[in-house]
Order: structure tokens, then C-alpha cells, then sequence
């Protein structure tokens, strides 16, 4: 796995997951942070002693009061000894720090769960289980992870037994709960049932046998599965390399091969290795064969490869460039999820199913509105190529987590059950919308129909290392503008895999075929701005955001970013005399994005307008609003000011209020309010008590300010105070999808803005033919 990775990504890993002096980040994906404050001397009596106290003597006399009183119920291990690290093997557990680290921030990140990983040096299966046992006080769960077969067995197994926290292996069972979900679809557009399948696996570690033994749960039977491994066939009587978990699926029989059970299967599940099935077995699966393909990173057989043998073959694999990706995610955290929220002892068979029925059920759900939104208006239909659920659709924890408390609470395994469902499933929505994973969508979005996005400062460090993602995520075809030479040779120095002008393309502004067609189209375009012959020639070998611009003009890239170097209003000066404005907008605005633990914030207009009017502050809401539903959001606008709701009659105030009206008159159909204090527009609770009949509902997450100083001041400060992400400046207002980032970008900020530039190029009107501009 490791060997496969390119220098850049190895790179970019090893600074990603490093600290910096300057910057004050520190080594490591996860910290501590206090929940309560500890500002005054009675804040420590309260958090130690003597306040402490209290919850102490509370819990010894009711062990029921830690979830009230403590962290416990919402707090997992993510544990490790380090046998079985990804496709990395036995590295160890310090080794494996990484990968743990990893996992808590997905659980924190899908979930809102809090991890403490821990790596146990310990690889007796005796004393280790020893070790996780005595974990049971810190924890309200425990998530084993990366323990080698089959000692995973033994742990789990042991320890479920005596503890009374739910214990869950998640290489086994993760993988089987996404998998049993997609053959229960699969076989459903088959018109198959699960009971009467012919099932053959190749592989028997933890992850295959634990996909068998659910699929048993589910109604499969024994005598209907084939199992083989490196050693072939497990039949009754073999001796080598068996063990009593996988000796359940031993078969009376003398075939020894992979190729001579395969006869007749409606559904290969593969956890082996690449390669393994081959055409010619395909060819004598049954018709409309379910292929589980799930070896990483290569496939038992390619999709391509499977199609051609069977043309109604299903297939998932475990990558993400194919349809049907089986990735643990899908599962884990809103599987925990359900599990700590009712409190409960285990996570059994019932609980497992439930989750497989959810995941199953939502990929057969239409798409919503906003789910539809944040795939780039795409719906996506339930068939062949979409038989479980995106990782990133926002309505997961919404499904699984709520069918896994019911479950558990069914079975009698949940200590504290839910009352109020309906106020469950509503706290769990609203951690979607704050979960900070609001990129995520437009990054699937960009992956489904990539476009050209050039780049004006293409020899820069943070463009060639974006253009190096762009093309290894698959959002975008990068076009770089610089000299060919310089760009080599500093993409050699940054370890990157691809060269300028041979994987992608370029334009070098002293020497391109298209210069005298680049200086005419300027003259046409400018030249009633003071853009003489002699000026242009001059800029479009010396200006690159002119010649990003002339390339999208003339339909030559889809797309264009630039402004890393240089002031921002001569770059939109650029944009505006070649691309110019869209003809719904009266004028250009900009809109950032920032990002937080506590949600995804939209700030605007942040770098054109200095004191724009009420019409100019109405008509920039209505075009930003648009931009945030791409995101998958629904728009709720704050307009604000140092008044609330007709306090004060000063001059800014007075003119956000006149905005409320023409927004109201031209857009009735968004949620807007205003004017209204910055605490009134993020706090629900506060804004009832100014305004009980507000027409905005929750917490606003498109904010509108009275003019460019108080939105950019207030955007550089939540960056800075927050440690928010930002995303932007967006430009809002171009005719063709241009954005102007700022000198202090980084390439992930570059990287975010090419997929953003992508979704809108997918819905942009289509450009001149360059035939057509020239």
C-alpha cells in the first residue's frame, strides 16, 4: 500500500500529520479540549477539588450517574495492537498511532463521538484481552481495530462475554454490515432471495467470515456457501490453516478450487487479493451475479472485466473511482452512535441487521432536495451502479443511528432507551449541518463530471501541488499558465509525479501558437476600456489572469483561479474586461466560507463593495444564497448590524432594514431576517427573546454585513480565533466560473476552490467554441 503511494501524497501526508513552530500546530490529527469553562477561582472548585467531589461520591453510590456526569457515554477506544495495519501488515502498535489517530477523527467528524486511541504493545491474545477488560470504567465503548486473525476472534469474543459496554471489531463487522447492504439490494434487482443463493468467498480472514456469519443472520444458508482461502477449498477434514470459526463453513466435498466451486454462484465475495477470479469464471456464474470485489487496491477482478463476462453483472469494490465503493464509514461511527445514545451493553445481531436495513433502504430512497443539491443537481437512482448509499450523503447518521437505538432498545440491551424520537432525530440533524464536512459533497460532485480549471499563477508552489490533487482525486483537468521550464523543474523539487506540458497542459505566456488570437480577442474585449493594440500585446505576455480568463472566454478551460500573488481588484479588473458579468447580476460580490468545530459559516461581501446601498446589499444576499444551496444548505440569512429589529434608526441600520424589504419583494421563497445583532443571528435562544415572530428559524449560516469592513474584519477574526477553514473569497457575479483567492491561500484552500470552480462550470451556461471566440 505504502509502495504504491506517490512522493507528493507521501509528502503532503508526512507535513499534514506534523507540527509546525510557526504556524503553532501541533504534531498529530486530535487534542484535548476543555467543555466547561475554567476562568475564576469557583470555576477550578467546581471542575477539582472540592467541587469534584460531588460527582465522585454521585457515581459511587449510582454507577448510572457517570453518563449524566462524565464524558464516559460519549467517549470510544479505538484500540489497537498493531498485527494488521491497513495493507501495511504487522508494523506495530506505535506504528499504527497514525491510523488510530485517524479514526478518531472520523468518529468525532461523522459522529460527534470523542476517542481516546489507545496502541496496547501486547500480542498474546490472553493478556490482551486482559488489558481491554480493565478499560471498561473510562469507556461507553470499545472499537477494536487492525488485530490480526485469528486472535480478533478470541479478543472480541472474550471480552463481550465479560464486559458490559458494546464491543465491536470494526474490520469485521464494518465491512460485513456495508456488504450484506449492498447483496441484500443487489439481489433484490435480481430477483433473487438470499435464502436460496449459491455464495462462494475467496479469503477467510476476520472481514470475509464475519460478512458470512451476518449473511446467516440475514437468512443465507450454510449449505450454500463455499468458502476458499490460500489453501483452497475449506471442505470437511482439512487440516491447514483452519481454526473453529472458519470450520462452521466447511463443506463435504472433493473440490479443492476456486474455479471448480464457482459453478452457478449468484454472489462472489472477495476480501483476497488482486486478480484472483478470473473471466472464464464469471462466465459460469449464475446470470445476474453479485461480485464482491473488495481486495485493495487492486480488485479480485476489474468492473470492465467482469462486464464483458457478464453483462448484468453487479459489482462493488472497495475504491472510490468505481460505483458501489464498500467503505466502513458508512457505518461505524452512526453504528456507535445509536449504540452510546441509548447506553447499550453490546452491539448485537439485531442491532447489525437493523443498520444493514438502513443503509439498504436509504440507497433505495429518491434523492431529497438537498441531497440532490450537494451532488451538483444530480439525482442519484437506485440500480446497479448505486446499491448503497455515497459516504458523504448527510442523511446516514439520520437512517442508521435511530434503527440501532430502536434495535437495541428492542432487545433489551439499551439502559437508558430514547422517549422522544422525533427530538432524537432532530438532534441528530443538526449535527449534520454542524459536522464542518460541508466540502465533502462538492468534492463528489467535482468527481463525477470533472471540467478544465486553468490556473493564472501556475508556477506557483500551491497551484502545481493542487493541480498534482485535481488530478489525483479526479476533479478536475488542472491547465497551468508559466513557463514550461521553471514549472518542471519545481514540480521535480516538490516530488510531484506529473510533468507540465506533457500530463498536463500548459501555457507558456512567452511563446504560445494562440498569442496573436489572445492579443486580438483582448483588443475586441477592452478596447473601449483603454486597452490599446500595443497595451494588449504587452499584457497577454506579461499578464496571466488575462490570458486565464481570454482561455475560458474562448472555451478553452471551463473555469479559471488566480489572484495567489498580486492585489485583488486588479485581478477582478481582469476578470471584469474579459469574462465580464453574468446577466442576472447587477455587480460582483465575494462570499467566504469558514468552516469551524462549531459549523459552516458564509460571510458576505467580503473584498469588492465598500459601502454598498440597500438594493446592492439585497441583490448580493439572492446571489449568494444561490451559491450556499450548492453546498447542499439551505440558505438562512442573517442580515446584520449593531441594531436589532428597528433599535436603532442609524444610517447602516436603516439600510439593512430597506434590504430586508427588497429581498422580500424579489425572493419571498428565502429565509431571511434582519437587521439583527451578530449574537441574535447565531443564537435561536437570544433572537426569541428580541424578536418571538422572527421569520429566520434556527441559527443563521449566511451572514450579510452592512458594508466590506466589517465583513472582511470579521472573517479574518473568526479565521484567526476560531482556527476555521476558510474556503474562497467567491466570486460572485462573473459570467463564466472565476474565482480571486487571496495571497495567504493555502494549496488546500486552492485545492477546495478548484472543486467549487468545477460544480459551477457543471451548470455554467456552455462557452464560445474557441472557433467561435477567435
Amino acid at each position: 500500500m505504502a509502495s504504491q503511494m506517490s512522493d507528493d501524497l507521501r509528502t503532503g501526508a508526512l507535513v499534514y500529520h506534523r507540527g509546525s513552530t510557526a504556524t503553532g500546530a501541533r504534531p498529530g490529527k486530535i487534542e484535548i479540549q476543555a467543555t466547561k469553562p475554567l476562568g475564576n477561582q469557583r470555576d477550578l472548585a467546581l471542575a477539582y477539588s472540592p467541587g469534584v467531589a460531588a460527582a465522585c461520591d454521585a457515581i459511587a453510590e449510582n454507577p448510572e450517574q457517570a453518563a449524566e456526569l462524565t464524558v464516559r457515554q460519549n467517549l470510544v477506544a479505538v484500540l489497537s495492537n498493531g498485527t494488521a495495519v491497513l495493507g501495511l501488515g504487522n508494523i506495530g502498535p506505535l506504528a499504527s498511532k497514525p491510523v488510530m489517530e485517524g479514526k478518531a477523527v472520523l468518529f468525532k467528524k461523522f459522529a460527534g463521538i470523542d476517542v481516546f486511541d489507545i496502541e496496547v504493545a501486547e500480542n498474546d491474545a490472553a493478556r490482551l484481552i486482559e488489558v481491554v477488560c480493565a478499560l471498561e470504567p473510562t469507556f461507553g465503548g470499545i472499537n477494536l481495530e487492525d488485530i490480526k486473525a485469528p486472535e480478533c476472534f478470541e479478543v472480541e469474543e472474550a471480552c463481550r462475554a465479560r464486559m458490559g459496554i458494546p464491543v465491536f471489531h470494526d474490520d469485521q463487522h464494518g465491512t460485513a454490515i456495508i456488504v450484506a447492504a449492498a447483496i441484500t439490494n443487489g439481489l433484490e434487482l435480481a430477483g433473487k432471495h438470499l435464502s436460496s443463493v449459491k455464495i462462494v468467498t475467496s479469503g477467510a480472514g476476520a472481514a470475509a467470515l464475519a460478512c458470512l456469519n451476518l449473511l446467516v443472520t440475514l437468512g443465507a444458508k450454510r449449505e450454500n456457501i463455499w468458502v476458499t482461502d490460500i489453501e483452497g477449498v475449506v471442505y470437511e477434514g482439512r487440516e491447514a490453516l483452519m481454526d473453529r470459526w472458519k470450520s462452521i463453513y466447511a463443506q463435504p466435498t472433493d473440490k479443492r478450487t476456486l474455479g471448480e466451486v464457482i459453478d452457478g454462484a449468484d454472489v462472489f465475495l472477495g476480501l483476497s487479493a488482486g486478480g484472483v477470479l478470473k473471466v472464464d469464471m464469471v462466465k459460469r456464474m449464475a446470470p445476474k451475479p453479485m461480485i464482491m470485489a473488495l481486495a485493495n487496491p487492486s480488485p479480485e477482478i476489474m468492473p470492465d472485466e467482469a462486464r464483458t463476462a457478464s453483462p448484468g453483472a453487479m459489482i462493488c469494490t472497495g475504491r472510490s473511482d468505481f460505483p458501489n465503493q464498500v467503505n466502513n464509514v458508512l457505518c461505524f461511527p452512526y453504528i456507535f452512535r445509536g449504540a452510546l445514545d441509548v447506553a447499550a451493553t453490546t452491539i448485537n445481531e439485531a442491532m447489525k441487521a437493523a443498520a444493514v436495513r438502513a443503509i439498504a433502504a436509504l440507497a433505495r430512497e429518491p434523492s431529497s432536495d438537498v441531497v440532490s443539491q450537494a451532488y451538483g443537481g444530480v439525482t442519484r437512482l437506485f440500480g446497479p451502479d448505486s446499491l448503497i448509499p455515497s459516504p458523504f450523503d448527510p442523511r446516514l447518521i439520520l437512517r442508521i443511528a435511530p434503527a440501532v437505538a430502536r434495535a437495541a432498545m428492542e432487545t433489551g440491551v439499551a439502559k437508558r432507551p430514547i422517549a422522544d424520537f422525533a427530538a432524537y432525530e432532530e438532534q441528530l440533524n443538526r449535527f449534520v449541518f454542524r459536522s464542518g464536512f460541508v466540502m465533502k459533497p462538492v468534492f463528489a460532485a467535482a468527481r463525477a463530471a470533472p471540467k478544465r480549471v486553468i490556473f493564472a499563477d501556475g508556477e506557483d508552489e500551491r497551484a502545481l501541488r493542487a493541480a498534482q490533487v485535481a488530478i489525483e482525486e479526479g476533479i478536475a483537468t488542472p491547465i497551468l499558465i508559466g513557463r514550461p521550464h521553471v514549472m518542471d523543474v519545481r514540480a521535480r523539487r516538490f516530488g510531484l509525479t506529473f510533468k507540465p506540458g506533457v500530463d498536463v497542459e500548459t501555457i507558456n505566456p512567452e511563446d504560445d501558437r494562440r498569442y496573436r488570437d489572445y492579443v486580438s480577442l483582448y483588443v475586441e474585449l477592452a478596447g473601449r476600456r483603454g486597452v490599446t493594440p500595443d497595451r494588449a500585446r504587452t499584457v497577454v505576455r506579461t499578464d496571466a489572469t488575462v490570458i486565464a480568463a481570454l482561455a475560458v472566454h474562448r472555451g478553452e478551460a471551463d473555469a479559471m483561479i488566480c489572484g495567489l500573488e498580486g492585489r485583488f481588484r486588479d485581478h477582478l479588473q481582469a476578470i471584469d474586461e474579459v469574462i465580464g458579468r453574468a446577466p442576472d447580476a447587477p455587480d460582483y460580490s465575494t462570499l467566504s466560507l469558514l468552516i469551524s468545530g462549531r459549523g459552516a459559516y458564509f460571510l458576505a461581501d467580503t473584498y469588492v463593495t465598500p459601502d454598498p446601498d440597500a438594493r446592492s446589499v439585497a441583490e448580493c444576499a439572492i446571489l449568494c444564497a444561490r451559491t450556499v444551496s450548492r453546498f447542499g444548505l439551505t440558505p438562512k440569512i442573517a442580515l446584520l448590524s449593531h441594531s436589532n429589529f428597528g433599535s436603532e434608526d442609524t444610517p447602516s441600520a436603516i439600510k439593512m432594514r430597506d434590504a430586508l424589504a427588497i429581498i422580500r419583494a424579489t425572493a419571498p421563497e428565502l429565509e431571511v431576517d434582519g437587521e439583527m445583532m451578530g449574537d441574535v443571528a447565531l443564537q435561536p435562544a437570544l433572537r426569541e427573546r428580541v424578536m418571538p415572530n422572527s421569520a429566520l428559524s434556527g441559527e443563521a449560516n449566511l451572514l450579510i454585513f452592512p458594508n466590506l469592513d466589517s465583513a472582511n474584519i470579521a472573517s479574518q477574526l473568526i479565521k484567526s480565533l476560531a482556527d476555521a477553514l476558510p474556503v474562497g473569497p467567491i466570486l460572485i457575479g462573473a459570467a463564466r466560473p472565476a474565482h480571486v483567492l487571496t495571497p495567504t491561500v493555502t494549496a488546500r484552500g486552492v485545492v477546495n476552490m478548484t472543486a467549487l470552480a468545477v460544480v459551477e462550470a457543471q451548470v455554467a451556461v456552455p462557452p464560445l467554441s474557441a472557433d467561435d471566440a477567435a
